[in-house]
């Protein structure tokens, strides 16, 4: 059986949907969106709604008081093809107040002329900003996109001390 909960940040409502103890989406628009792009097995499971997801939701209340470390306390499960894995599982080994451009997420992934496919990766992501593809920005050090808008990328980058 799976939970969602919904919990209140400084730039919107993030929407967190669990198996027990691990992740399997979230993000800033709606449980609806996060259920359309979930694994299929996944999405299909009875969800109990829950005030707070045990662990969970409290290393992301810590996160946001100012604990930056705390989403690497949480572990995650997203479907994705192999690239797509191993840019998410690049991008979560991103420190906080550090950047990487798409080239340097290619290539950790193991592909350094997927570029585009790592952005492509990047866009898919279900498990914001948790799996942080807001760390990820173009060669020349310019933002990109954000698919919960540029705003919100850069207040997540200005707390994680990225951006001054």
């Amino acid at each position: 059986m799976l939970q969602r909960a919904s919990f209140k940040t400084p730039i919107g409502t993030l929407y967190l949907i669990s198996d027990e103890h691990i992740l399997l989406a979230a993000g800033f628009r709606s449980f609806e969106d996060l259920m359309e792009r979930m694994d299929p097995e996944d999405s299909a499971k009875k969800i109990t709604v829950v005030k707070n997801i045990p662990i969970i939701s409290d290393l992301v209340t810590d996160y946001f008081d100012g604990d930056l470390a705390a989403f690497g306390g949480i572990q995650v499960r997203q479907p994705g093809a192999d690239f797509s894995q191993a840019v998410w599982k690049a991008m979560r080994k991103i420190p906080v107040g550090k950047t990487m451009s798409y080239a340097e997420i290619a290539k950790r992934a193991g592909s350094p002329d997927a570029v585009r496919a790592a952005g492509s990766a990047c866009a898919r992501n279900l498990i914001a900003p948790i799996v942080p593809c807001h760390r990820v920005v173009k060669s020349g050090g310019a933002l990109g996109n954000y698919g919960y808008g540029l705003e919100s990328k850069e207040w997540l980058l200005r707390h994680e001390g990225a951006l001054k």
